[in-house]
C-alpha cells in the first residue's frame, strides 16, 4: 500500500457503518483508514498526529459525542482536520460542530463523490460544507438578528462592513443592501470584495460560515 495515501481515523459507534465507509474509501486507492473508534474517548486515546492526516467522525455516540470529541481534539492539535459525517441536519448540531472546530460537515446520505470532494477540499486547507448544510445555515441566519456590539475578530471589520455582512447573512440582495443602508450598488460591491479579502472567504456561503463560526450575531 502506498505511503502517500491519506491516513484516516474513522469514528462511528456502528461497526457496519464504519466498515462500509472504510470499504469505499479504500477502494479509491487514495485513502487508508488506519484507525477506528466507536466513541470520542476511544478516538482521543488512539489519535496520533504522526499517524493520522484526517479524522472523520459521527456526532451521536456513547460516552463522548462528536461535538465534545472535536472540541477536545482541536485543543490538543489546532491543525487537526476533522470532517463530520452524520445523519444530523439540525441547525444547532451544525453550529455546535462548527464552533468546536470542524473542517467539514456533510450528511451520511451524501454521494461517494461528495465525500471524496470534501476530503480533497479539507486536505487542501479549505472548509467544506455540503449544499444542504449550507442551506440550513443560510435559512437560520435569514432571521432578524442584530450584530453584537463587542466582537472578537482576527481581522478588524469596519462597522459598515459588519452591517453589510449582517445583511448578507440575512440573504439580502445587493439592491436590498443598497436600499437598507442608503449606499450605492458599487459601494456594496466594494464592501463585499473587502469582506472576502479580509476573511479569506471565496464566496457568500463562506462569509456566512465565517460569521457563524465567530458568533458575530446575537442568538446565533
Amino acid at each position: 500500500m502506498s505511503t502517500n495515501l491519506i491516513k484516516i481515523l474513522l469514528v462511528d459507534d456502528h461497526k457496519m457503518i464504519r466498515e462500509g465507509i472504510k470499504s469505499f474509501l479504500e477502494e479509491s486507492n487514495e485513502y487508508n483508514v488506519v484507525l477506528e473508534a466507536e466513541n470520542g474517548i476511544e478516538a482521543l486515546e488512539k489519535y496520533d498526529p504522526s499517524q493520522v492526516d484526517l479524522v472523520i467522525t459521527d456526532i451521536l455516540m456513547p460516552e463522548m459525542n462528536g461535538i465534545e470529541f472535536t472540541g477536545e481534539l482541536v485543543k490538543k492539535n489546532t491543525e487537526v482536520k476533522v470532517i463530520a459525517l452524520t445523519m444530523l441536519n439540525e441547525n444547532h448540531h451544525i453550529k455546535q460542530m462548527l464552533k468546536a472546530g470542524v473542517s467539514g460537515y456533510l450528511l451520511k446520505n451524501c454521494s461517494e463523490d461528495e465525500l471524496f470532494k470534501s476530503i480533497e477540499t479539507v486536505m487542501s486547507g479549505n472548509k467544506f460544507y455540503s449544499e444542504e448544510v449550507t442551506d440550513i445555515i443560510m435559512n437560520d441566519l435569514s432571521g432578524d438578528k442584530k450584530p453584537k456590539q463587542r466582537l472578537s475578530l482576527e481581522i478588524p471589520l469596519t462597522s459598515r462592513e459588519l452591517e453589510v455582512l449582517h445583511l448578507i447573512c440575512k440573504e439580502y440582495s445587493n439592491k436590498e443592501i443598497s436600499d437598507e443602508l442608503f449606499i450605492g450598488m458599487r459601494t456594496v460591491d466594494a464592501h463585499k470584495r473587502n469582506l472576502l479579502e479580509k476573511t479569506g472567504c471565496k464566496n457568500v456561503a463562506g462569509l456566512v460560515v465565517y460569521a457563524l463560526e465567530r458568533d458575530l450575531f446575537d442568538d446565533l
